[in-house]
């Protein structure tokens, strides 16, 4: 009888335990399910990059130059770091022969703000600007040789803006007037950002003729598209300087710029305000939004979202305020705090400063060698000896079974 209440204790006790580690492997799935989902909640956001791609080359397309570093000016404006912005930039302009102003690029006819200057950093100049670079990027796809600094390092609580500007036409951007890359690949590249969890939310921006259809392929979650133009559309230069012989900027670009001028770090603009701002008439074409595959409306989403750096900040409860110390802990405090530093004057006195303190009842030296004990370890402790135990207990009750049935027979 008494191995049978032993075998039922111990079966009660392997049934609590089992229940209290099936709860913490429930909360462990819950966790592991949140960390690899793509949740877009606005929790989840905690940090923005940029891409910005001039793909265009040659001097007589100095305003893609200046629109490219204009956008990239008013990013960092705003705190986003240029760690998180990747620049795309043929930067031939600045330093031309026919560049009447060298080693600078301005975006308005007054010349008043060199875009160029000494805190630009190009992650990708030249010649390599190219389809396969903007596709690799996107992507994460990249060979070992390339440097943290040329990556897209996103994950998915980003918010990732991709502005391009060039000569387009219908579903296609030309890249350095060699190459091109159509919709459809950047559709399939940003596709593969959301399947890798590369971005939280992604704002895409072109300015470029027919700028409209680049985007009618995109099929993945959480896009909020817009462009400078319709199929069968032009997109313009806003106005010329007549010093530095071309246009300098596109009346597309050039209103953006403008709207965002007026804001600053702590904005609470949304994206609604954002696309309020387009003008047919001024623009000279009719810029295209699209929002049908975002899951929050453009009036609950923060320019700031995509333009700023994040800064969040958690308020605590009152309740986990720490109260204020009385005055006579507070001196006492202050006096333990301050004798280690008389101790190291009289090091050569045979003093202990422990002992000082236990003298006057400040430290019980006791309490700090006592040995850390650990719930848990000690629970798993006396759970495995009962189960031993119950081991040997059902050992004995089943030798103790068999003689009584060979009585029997």
């Amino acid at each position: 009888m008494i191995l049978r209440y032993i075998y039922l204790i111990l079966t009660t006790l392997l049934a609590i335990t089992s229940c209290s580690a099936s709860n913490s492997n429930a909360q462990l799935d819950s966790q592991l399910s949140e960390l690899f989902s793509n949740s877009t909640s606005t929790g989840r956001h905690t940090n923005n990059w940029a891409v910005l791609v001039c793909s265009s080359r040659y001097w007589f397309n100095y305003r893609h130059m200046a629109n490219t570093l204009a956008m990239y000016r008013t990013l960092k404006r705003l705190g986003l770091p240029d760690s998180n912005i990747i620049l795309m930039l043929s930067d031939d302009v600045a330093c031309n022969p026919r560049n009447a102003f060298p080693a600078t690029v301005y975006a308005n006819k007054g010349r008043q703000m060199d875009l160029y200057g000494e805190g630009i950093e190009v992650d990708y100049r030249g010649y390599e600007v190219t389809v396969e670079s903007f596709l690799r990027l996107l992507t994460g796809r990249h060979d070992p040789s390339i440097p943290r600094s040329k990556r897209l390092l996103s994950d998915a609580s980003s918010n990732v803006f991709i502005y391009m500007t060039g000569h387009g036409g219908n579903e296609f951007l030309k890249f350095q007037d060699n190459e091109e890359v159509s919709a459809y690949d950047v559709a399939d590249a940003v596709e593969q950002m959301w399947e890798k969890r590369r971005y939280n939310k992604l704002l895409f921006t072109i300015d470029t003729c027919q700028a409209n259809t680049m985007y009618s392929k995109f099929y993945s979650p959480e896009i909020t598209s817009t462009g400078s133009s319709s199929l069968g559309e032009n997109s313009y230069s806003h106005h010329n300087d007549m010093d530095i012989g071309v246009a300098v900027i596109d009346s597309f670009t050039h209103y953006i710029l403008q709207y965002l001028e007026t804001l600053g770090k702590t904005s609470t603009a949304t994206l609604k305000d954002f696309f309020g701002i387009y003008d047919p008439v001024k623009i000279q074409s009719h810029p295209g939004i699209s929002t049908s595959l975002s899951s929050v409306p453009p009036e609950e989403i923060l320019v700031t979202d995509f333009f700023g750096a994040v800064a969040r900040v958690e308020v605590s409860p009152k309740q986990a305020e720490l109260s204020p110390l009385s005055n006579e802990l507070r001196e006492s405090k202050w006096e333990i705090v301050a004798k280690p530093t008389g101790r190291i004057a009289r090091k050569n006195k045979d003093v202990d400063f422990e002992e000082e303190l236990t003298e006057v009842g400040q430290l019980d030296t006791n309490k700090w060698q006592r040995p850390l004990k650990d719930d848990k370890s000690e629970l798993k402790k006396v759970l495995s000896s009962l189960v031993g135990i119950g081991g040997i207990g059902l050992l004995l009750y089943a030798g103790s079974g068999s003689p009584t049935k060979l009585k029997k027979a």
